[in-house]
């Protein structure tokens, strides 16, 4: 079960046991094999470094030795690879998932065996194999393993098709009889995202998602399970959920992390030079920081260099002068000179790769708002959160297609571009803002 969400709006799920649940619905122990931790950590230790050690022990080759140690960094990012993978195209653990394992390790560690061909590397074909075969086994004993012990959980809500979910062995379906149910210690929950539903429970959906718990189309469930697609109604077939691709989103953080730590070396004399030049200009500190609401719709405080006037404190005033303060209105006379150019080039949002070593936010992702803005907008639009299930960013795709907005009708414009990034995040579009953001910038378009 996911914990309780301490953010702004009041969104959380709380772990209470509810009539309609069975006492095994409430809580079944994960098994060790189940988790994440145990199947990365034991598998690399079997498949990666056990070959390694044997042959530096009985061949006396040391693991140090190029041709070793290339080999085993390559078999480790396949076997992390391959293993990422099927488990994202898996989003139903326990749906016949040596379907998506076998092949997904296979063409890893077949790409893995292919670079070194362009790199010009030398490596052990004998001991990539070894990696390869072991690494198989692993992960089709642990699946099959996982897959006779644990029957799946998930809470349905009413209405549309969820009717005709066919019956499978391996799930444990709870029908939620009210939008205020708890949900407890479930895989998923299960809905007709196409059929309208009774009051209160969109809202449901919406804090089971920014919860952490997925919720998934019915008819997903039911082809993830049958293997098969219905072609008697294939219109009205869904091949998405409300989740975003939770494989990219993994590899997203590990490229978010080592390109800030990069661009923060290399534009630190810039940085410097930006603050000396706000304090010289105007008295206070070169740093702005304001609680913005982030992923899940936590806040935190999001740092940028100051480019206006220090205020007085808008919250003093009440929530309707928080607010205010907190939207850049067109030619705003509180933004000083060297404000203003370091908006249209960008430079005042440098700070913030701070945040993304910190992990709270992306590079790229929907732009995090003011927790002023954010009350005021959730109540003004709904699904308003749903931007949050993934990490705020520094850039993103409204913001290449539309800048800088406040007022309801724009940021309800906003929204949907939010959403469609949230949608179809992937390393191409995300490489497209990356080169749309950077035009942007040279063109000094978008900001106030």
């Amino acid at each position: 079960m996911a914990n309780a969400i301490p953010g702004d709006g009041g969104f959380g799920i709380v772990p209470v046991k509810a009539d309609n649940l069975s006492p095994d619905a409430v809580r079944q122990p994960r098994l060790l094999v189940e988790r994440i931790r145990f199947q990365v950590g034991v598998g690399l230790l079997l498949c990666i470094f056990s070959p390694m050690a044997l042959r530096a022990i009985y061949d006396g080759v040391p693991i140090s030795d190029p041709r070793i140690l290339y080999s085993g960094l390559l078999g480790a990012a396949a076997l992390l690879t391959g293993y990422y993978a099927a488990r994202s195209m898996t989003p139903f653990r326990g749906a016949t998932t040596t379907t998506y394992s076998v092949p997904t390790i296979t063409i890893a560690f077949v790409i893995a065996a292919i670079v070194p061909v362009f790199a010009r590397i030398d490596y052990s074909r004998i001991q990539m194999f070894t990696h390869f075969a072991l690494s198989l086994a692993f992960f089709v004993l642990t699946e099959r393993a996982m897959s006779r012990r644990r029957r799946l959980r998930f809470a349905v809500i009413p209405g549309g098709g969820v009717n005709r979910l066919p019956p499978a062995d391996k799930l444990m379906l709870t029908r939620l009889k009210s939008p205020a149910d708890p949900i407890l210690e479930v895989d998923g929950v299960i809905a007709d995202l196409d059929a309208r539903h009774q009051p209160g429970w969109d809202q449901a959906m919406m804090r089971s998602l920014l919860a952490g718990v997925p919720v998934y189309h019915w008819r997903h469930l039911a082809e993830q399970f049958s293997g098969t697609v219905d072609v008697t109604s294939i219109s009205d077939n869904s091949f998405g959920t409300l989740n975003p691709n939770q494989f990219y989103l993994r590899v997203k953080q590990i490229i978010d992390f080592a390109a800030a730590a990069i661009l923060l070396l290399v534009t630190l004399p810039l940085m410097l030079i930006a603050a000396v030049a706000i304090m010289v200009e105007t008295p206070g500190g070169a740093l702005f920081r304001q609680p913005r609401t982030g992923h899940r719709a936590r806040s935190f405080t999001m740092i940028k260099f100051r480019t206006m006037r220090l205020p007085d404190d808008p919250a003093a005033a009440g929530p309707d002068k928080a607010r205010d303060a907190a939207i850049t209105q067109d030619e705003d006379p509180r933004i000083t000179r060297v404000g203003r150019f370091m908006r249209k080039t960008r430079i005042d949002e440098l700070p913030q790769l701070i945040n993304v070593l910190r992990g709270e936010m992306s590079l790229i992702g929907p732009r995090p708002e003011a927790v002023a803005l954010t009350l005021w907008y959730e109540q003004e639009l709904p699904f308003y959160h749903y931007r949050h299930a993934i990490k705020p960013g520094i850039t993103g795709w409204a913001q290449v297609n539309q800048g800088h907005v406040a007022g309801i009708d724009d940021t309800r414009v906003k929204l949907s571009y939010d959403f469609y990034y949230v949608k179809y995040c992937s390393l191409w579009l995300d490489a497209l803002i990356t080169a749309r953001t950077i035009t942007t910038a040279l063109h000094r378009r978008g900001a106030k």
